[in-house]
């Protein structure tokens, strides 16, 4: 009994369409319907929630460009902060007392601003990046001085 062999490649050779139908059919880009997340917005709400997760709500709209260099964050600590916390500091060696003196450095407290509220008792020698006026003025009233 004979058995009809099944070929085992099929080419397509001599198809003018190779599976796709008419000839009209798959002819170019504009058939395939998009690329990578191509209609995610017209009447596909729902479609944002699955961008949003994939990749953040900065996805859509207008980005900017933000110079790293022009900005900096302000971190400011008031007087009576450093005039409470005095001796805790200068038991963790933040503080150094020297030549009547206590010397801060802001930068050592995680801070870049000295701001004014409070009542200096002590003599400091503050290095601050940025100070207000009156943060000055009372440094200077109690006999020290701040460094910039």
């Amino acid at each position: 009994m004979t058995t009809n062999k099944k070929r085992k490649v099929v080419k397509y050779r001599g198809s003018q369409t190779h599976g796709g139908g008419s000839k009209k059919k798959r002819r170019g880009k504009g058939h395939k319907g998009g690329k990578g997340l191509a209609g995610s917005g017209k009447r596909a709400h729902h479609n944002k929630q699955r961008i949003f997760k994939l990749y953040g709500k900065d996805y859509f709209g207008k980005k900017g460009f933000h110079n790293p260099n022009v900005k900096v964050k302000i971190k400011a600590v008031n007087i009576s902060y450093i005039e409470e916390n005095l001796p805790k500091l200068l038991q963790e060696k933040i503080i150094a007392e020297k030549e009547g003196f206590f010397h801060v450095e802001l930068k050592k407290l995680g801070y870049n601003k000295l701001l004014s509220a409070g009542k200096p008792t002590k003599k400091y020698k503050i290095v601050a990046h940025f100070s207000t006026k009156k943060a000055q003025e009372k440094i200077k009233s109690a006999g020290g001085e701040i460094v910039s």
